[in-house]
């Protein structure tokens, strides 16, 4: 499936239970517009399709976050990143992508400047500061929705359970969004730290000194590169 907006519209299809679908549902609580949804496709939408064809490295992190993707739409990624609140650390927004102008879905009052997640600032900072193009990697998730606690509501996160990350494998085929030449599944949670994915992608290919770190390298390398 290498049409980006099929890709979208198949994730539709989130597992039933406290998951927040930010391409397809409203936060009635702390969006900021009606349309929050659309702002969100819109943004993953073009930050997929300006990889296409340039893409080398998958990143796969647990699920998305209410600091990140519950609001921005892509994950690991932030609101303040998108706004240019986090060029301090080396984040541009056009690093993310440059066909539209990135908008934030979630309420001003809830958060004024935005949210910010701390692990994709982390991990996109380390990237880029290796001097890595940020349009050669892809970061997704094992499960692409939020899942939160019943409890305390969608301002929360919580782990993943088996039956949720097996609706997922339908989104971690690489063929689907890019049409890769290897299709291979990931059918274990993904548990490595956002430092550990981030390394194991420099040390595949980034200058001496990041190769002086004790980090194993890639299991696999191909067009897309699974951890």
């Amino acid at each position: 499936m290498k049409d980006v907006d099929s890709f979208i519209a198949s994730l539709r299809n989130a597992p039933e239970g406290n998951i927040f679908n930010p391409w397809w549902q409203r936060d009635e609580q702390h969006d900021d517009y009606s349309n929050s949804p659309e702002i969100r496709r819109n943004h993953l939408k073009f930050y997929l399709q300006e990889r296409l064809g340039r893409c080398r490295y998958l990143l796969v992190g647990e699920a998305l976050g209410y600091q990140g993707g519950h609001f921005s739409g892509i994950a690991m990624t932030s609101e303040r990143m998108l706004l240019g609140q986090l060029r301090n650390k080396g984040i541009e927004p056009e690093h993310i992508f440059t066909t539209i102008g990135p908008m934030r879905t979630s309420r001003e009052d809830v958060r004024k400047d935005g949210f910010s997640e701390p692990t994709a600032t982390i991990v996109w900072g380390h990237l880029l500061s290796a001097g890595i193009d940020p349009y050669t990697f892809t970061i997704w998730n094992a499960l692409p929705w939020h899942p939160y606690h019943a409890g305390k509501g969608m301002l929360s996160n919580r782990t993943p359970v088996d039956r949720e990350f097996e609706a997922g494998l339908q989104c971690l085929q690489p063929d689907q969004v890019y049409g890769t030449r290897k299709n291979r599944r990931c059918r274990r949670k993904i548990s490595h730290t956002a430092r550990q994915t981030a390394d194991r992608v420099l040390q595949s290919q980034t200058p001496r000194q990041w190769r002086r770190q004790q980090i194993p390298r890639p299991v696999h390398r191909t067009d897309v590169t699974w951890y």
